[in-house]
């Protein structure tokens, strides 16, 4: 058998350069490399803004209930309990609301203790959260107070019931005291003789909870319309009745 020239072509010969088809796999393997380290690219550079706006914003809503507590002017700072959560909300989503919330609670406790924090979250930091969840969707003020109000008829009853434990008292006896002077009064005003039953004491109680909740959460709407629309995060727009009356366009 003769031998083939070296300059002949085998087809059982790969004479290709070995240096040639290493190169080929790197090329084929280069998509792959690169879907890889995409994540490391498609990092976004809003993400610090996002985590320090919900920083300052957590550390407003707890710089608040702290002057709050500890330098009381009334009932104006108690109207802004809400909003710097709800303005989270607003500004960069659910997750990042909920990090304010968690992290004004966990800077309370720090300040103020385990009690007075846990307070503030519920039901204030609760309230932030689905302020600006309901605000973000677009839902009337209706449906915002609407659903709001049980939420903080919640927090109220939560607050009586872990002060009556700490202080080992029932502190619900000293509402019900002062609604029995209240209906007194008015049934003498009225020239009733009957005494009110401790039934209807009860349920007039619940309803002037649940009323005193209605209108704080009417009044932190209309502050939230006054305050957010010059930043730039609007709140859905009031009813008409409430346009007619601010004489707001």
């Amino acid at each position: 058998m003769s031998e083939s020239p070296p300059g002949s072509s085998d087809p059982l010969i790969d004479e290709s350069n070995w240096v040639d088809n290493d190169d080929s796999p790197s090329e084929s393997l280069t998509p792959k490399a690169n879907s890889q380290q995409s994540p490391t690219r498609m990092f976004s550079p809003h993400a610090p803004i996002a985590m320090v706006e919900t920083a300052f914003l957590a550390s407003t809503a707890s710089l608040i209930w702290l002057i709050n507590y500890y330098f009381p002017p009334g009932p104006l700072l108690k109207i802004f309990f809400p909003i710097p959560i709800a303005l989270v909300y607003l500004r960069r989503g659910s997750r990042a609301g909920w990090m304010a919330a968690l992290v004004s609670f966990l800077l309370l406790s720090v300040l103020m203790g385990p009690t007075r924090s846990i307070v503030f979250l519920m039901p204030y930091g609760l309230m932030g959260v689905q302020l600006g969840a309901m605000w973000q969707r677009g839902s009337g003020w209706l449906w915002t107070i609407f659903l709001g109000t049980p939420l903080g008829a919640i927090g109220f009853f939560f607050r009586f019931w872990l002060f009556s434990i700490l202080l080992g008292e029932d502190l619900w006896v000293y509402v019900i005291t002062q609604v029995t002077e209240l209906l007194e009064w008015i049934f003498i005003k009225l020239g009733l003789l009957a005494t009110p039953s401790v039934f209807l004491i009860q349920i007039i109680a619940i309803v002037t909870i649940f009323i005193n909740n209605l209108i704080y959460l009417f009044v932190v709407h209309l502050v939230a319309l006054a305050v957010l629309d010059r930043l730039g995060n609007p709140i859905p727009r009031p009813p008409q009745w409430v346009q007619v009356i601010l004489d707001y366009e």
